[in-house]
C-alpha cells in the first residue's frame, strides 16, 4: 500500500486513537493530532501524519529492569517504558541503536503496523515543537526536519480523563477545514516568501522519499 482512500485513512486515525485510549501505552500519551495531507482534506492521503504528545518516564519499576535486561535483552524497561506494558505486550518492545528501550519506537510498534503512516512523538505539544522545529531548521539550514504547522488536536488526556473530539473527526470527513499553503504556513511562522517556499520543497521532497511506516521521536 502506497497511500489510502481518505476515508480508508481516517478509519486508521479513528483505530489508532482507539487504541491509544484503551490499551496500556508504554508511555502516558497526552495528545493525538493529524497534520499535513490529512488536514488538507485531500483524497487520496499519500502519507498519514500522527502527532503524540508523551510523558518522559525516568523511573517506573527500576527494580525489574535487570529481569528485562534478561528475558528481552532490552536495558531500561521499568525505567524509560512502563513494565506493565511490557508485561502484557512483550511483542512491541523496542530498543534504541544502544540497546536501551525507546518509547517512540515502542509506540510506533504498538499502535502501526507495514502501512504509509508517520509517527511524531515527543514530550512536548505539537504547537511548541513546530516553533522548536522550526527554529532548528532555519539555524542549520536544514527544512526537511521542519514540521508541518498544519495540525488538528483529535484526543487529549490530563492523565485521569480523556477527551476525544468529535467535532475535529467530523470536520475532517467533510473536508470543512480550511489550511493555507505549506509555504503560507510558514511565512505566517516568519519565513520570507522565498525562504518559506524553498523549505516547503524540500519538506515534500524528503516526504515523498518516505515508505512505509516511520516514527520519530523528539525531546524538547
Amino acid at each position: 500500500m502506497s497511500e489510502f482512500d481518505r476515508g480508508a485513512a481516517l478509519d486508521r486515525v479513528e483505530e489508532i486513537v482507539a487504541t491509544v485510549e484503551d490499551d496500556r501505552m508504554p508511555v502516558p500519551v497526552r495528545e493525538v493530532w493529524v497534520y499535513g495531507d490529512v488536514a488538507l482534506g485531500l483524497d487520496p492521503v499519500e502519507r498519514l501524519d500522527i502527532y503524540l504528545t508523551k510523558d518522559i518516564l525516568f523511573r517506573d519499576d527500576p527494580d525489574r529492569e535487570a529481569e528485562f535486561r534478561e528475558s528481552l535483552g532490552v536495558e531500561g524497561v521499568g525505567k524509560t517504558v512502563r513494565a506493565e506494558w511490557a508485561d502484557e505486550y512483550p511483542e512491541y518492545v523496542r530498543a534504541n541503536d544502544s540497546g536501551h528501550a525507546a518509547p517512540e519506537r515502542c509506540l510506533a510498534a504498538h499502535l502501526l503496523e507495514d502501512e504509509p503512516i508517520h509517527l511524531e512523538v515527543c514530550n512536548a505539544s505539537f504547537e511548541d515543537n513546530v516553533t522548536q522545529r522550526l527554529k532548528g531548521a532555519r539555524a542549520r539550514e536544514n527544512y526537511e526536519q521542519i514540521l508541518d504547522p498544519r495540525g488538528v488536536c483529535l484526543w487529549v488526556s490530563d492523565g485521569d480523563q480523556t477527551e476525544r473530539s468529535d467535532e475535529a473527526f467530523e470536520k475532517l470527513r467533510n473536508g470543512e477545514l480550511v489550511l493555507p499553503t505549506l509555504s503560507e504556513s510558514l511565512s505566517m511562522l516568519g519565513m520570507d516568501e522565498n525562504e518559506a517556499e524553498t523549505a516547503a520543497d524540500a519538506l515534500r521532497a524528503y516526504r515523498e522519499r518516505q515508505d512505509g511506516a516511520s516514527v520519530r521521536g523528539d525531546v524538547v
